[in-house]
């Protein structure tokens, strides 16, 4: 983890809801198969908390083997493109004309300051949800009230039901709000394609004297 998070995860680690949520993950990773391995369930917030410009928040890991690398909607180049990154990719050409990825790994998207977090950081193999109700969604809620007083124009992509949830936390004349159905094949024609999301985004950015991302 970066340490300009420091302040921030040590004060959410020493919380009531986090030790629990932390005996909980203990018993399951002892016991059953969860994604993503223990190193990686932090991997969003090795992204610099002072280089953020756009948060993307998710649901839950991908729940099938190799697959959940601890980034929202991000798999390894060496695993197959899930279906809802497929979908983003073609709303991406479809708004924009391309995207740049050659595979599934949206770490290049990191490094350029967008904070890929889903709002539940663990599942159980093959068994989507599986970890919901258990203090992630407490976690995440205060990542995003800590993101909302400390960075100033800030780009929240809220897909889904979950990730729209946390709207309300949101200062909305401080930071551009953009929300759309989830790009999962069940509901990416009920509002996530045609939703620009990505030219929205740079524009913004951009008027805000920032570098567009190069998506």
């Amino acid at each position: 983890m970066h340490e300009s998070w420091k302040e921030f995860l040590d004060t959410e680690f020493q919380k009531p809801y986090f030790r629990e949520l932390a005996q909980f993950l203990h018993n399951e990773y002892e016991c059953k198969t969860i994604f993503p391995k223990k190193s990686l369930v932090f991997s969003a917030f090795t992204t610099d908390l002072n280089e953020v410009k756009v948060v993307i928040l998710g649901q839950d890991p991908y729940h099938t083997p190799g697959a959940a690398e601890g980034l929202a909607f991000s798999v390894p180049n060496s695993q197959p493109i899930p279906p809802s990154l497929v979908n983003i990719y073609k709303e991406i050409d479809n708004d924009i004309g391309h995207h740049e990825n050659p595979g599934g790994s949206l770490r290049n998207w990191q490094k350029q300051g967008v904070l890929l977090l889903n709002t539940v950081l663990t599942v159980e193999a093959h068994k989507a949800g599986s970890h919901r109700g258990r203090g992630w969604e407490t976690f995440t809620t205060a990542t995003i009230e800590y993101l909302n007083s400390k960075r100033p124009h800030l780009v929240f992509i809220l897909w889904g039901r979950d990730a729209r949830a946390k709207k309300s936390l949101i200062d909305s004349s401080r930071h551009l709000i953009l929300e759309s159905a989830h790009p999962s094949p069940l509901s990416a024609h009920a509002g996530f394609f045609g939703n620009h999301h990505f030219s929205r985004c740079n524009e913004f950015l951009v008027q805000h004297d920032m570098e567009p991302i190069i998506w």
